[in-house]
């Protein structure tokens, strides 16, 4: 007796549920078969024991077949599980069919799972956006007010440009952003400014800039195309040519003056040697004069004075001067 309970409490709980579950999905399975769609009991259960949402599912699947969309449910429950948005894929397939793009399920389900906003692309396609160069807030939370760059002749100028561009579907997935495109046009001003002979041509003539942006295809690689480039504001910052110059100058006149004060030193130091040299021989002239009234001594002891003869080396000196013999 207990194992028949057992068994017929093991019938009756799965019976139990599946009624249960029969009453509470009957509206969603009447309102996908008002839709006209192929959706049995089967695939809601299937579909609750994968632990998803009927509800989205079916919901979803209603609104893309609706929009032209060749879709089935594993499509809907595989992109669900791996982590796409559903609701994301429902608003971008009713843009898609309005905008007339020729998008299938699988280009979309690429385009969320790579993290791309797919109803936004949608909208900047149809409707292209402008991107603010450079943006708000770039550094730090504080805003970044001009993009600078220094002409041929030294003046720095600082620009301010709005970029129009429009999303391209095909190159959503693996392609650049938004980041890249700001990135490239500040290049593209930096380039543009240097190359000017003067930075009274950018003045006269801002297009300068937007056509070099165009001309050189910065769009590439990217998800999206630049359509124009709209140079909003260029402020004159300053002479930078004249600031390093001036600082050259202060530089060569420190290095001049240190160049003089050392010619200086070297000049000090030559006086202080010849004056050492001067005394040095002031001292030789002072012994010398010590030494003649000894010599003048020695002179008068060896009877040396004032004899007209010429000097005899071997003789002793008594006898180095003799009178000359007189002539016979």
């Amino acid at each position: 007796m207990i194992i028949l309970a057992i068994l017929l409490l093991a019938l009756l709980v799965p019976a139990g549920w599946l009624a249960l579950f029969v009453c509470r999905r009957f509206p969603l399975w009447l309102e996908a078969k008002a839709a006209g769609l192929n959706v049995s009991f089967l695939d809601l259960v299937m579909i609750q024991l994968k632990k998803l949402s009927p509800e989205t599912i079916v919901g979803c699947l209603k609104v893309m077949r609706k929009a032209g969309l060749d879709v089935s449910i594993a499509d809907l429950e595989s992109h669900q599980l791996a982590g796409g948005r559903l609701d994301r894929l429902q608003e971008a397939s009713i843009a898609v069919n309005k905008a007339g793009l020729d998008l299938t399920f699988r280009d979309m389900a690429a385009i969320d799972l790579a993290g791309r906003d797919i109803r936004e692309a949608v909208d900047s396609h149809v409707n292209p956006k402008v991107l603010i160069c450079p943006p708000q807030a770039a550094r730090g939370g504080q805003e970044s007010n001009a993009i600078t760059g220094v002409a041929k002749d030294g003046v720095r100028l600082a620009v301010r440009a709005k970029v129009t561009v429009r999303t391209k579907i095909d190159r959503l997935v693996g392609a650049a952003g938004e980041a890249t495109i700001i990135a490239r046009v500040g290049e593209g001003i930096v380039a543009a400014i240097g190359r000017a002979a003067s930075h009274r041509e950018i003045l006269e003539q801002p297009e300068i800039i937007s056509q070099a942006i165009l001309d050189h295809g910065l769009d590439s690689a990217t998800c999206f195309e630049i359509m124009s480039v709209d140079i909003a504001d260029v402020d004159v910052q300053d002479n930078v040519a004249a600031r390093l110059q001036t600082v050259k100058a202060e530089a060569d006149k420190r290095i001049a003056r240190a160049r003089a004060e050392e010619r200086r030193a070297a000049a000090i130091a030559t006086h202080q040697e010849m004056q050492s040299r001067t005394v040095g021989m002031q001292v030789k002239v002072t012994e010398a004069r010590a030494e003649l009234p000894l010599a003048v001594a020695a002179a008068c002891q060896d009877q040396n004075l004032g004899a007209p003869q010429p000097f005899q080396h071997l003789l002793p000196s008594p006898r180095r001067w003799q009178s000359k013999p007189q002539p016979t």
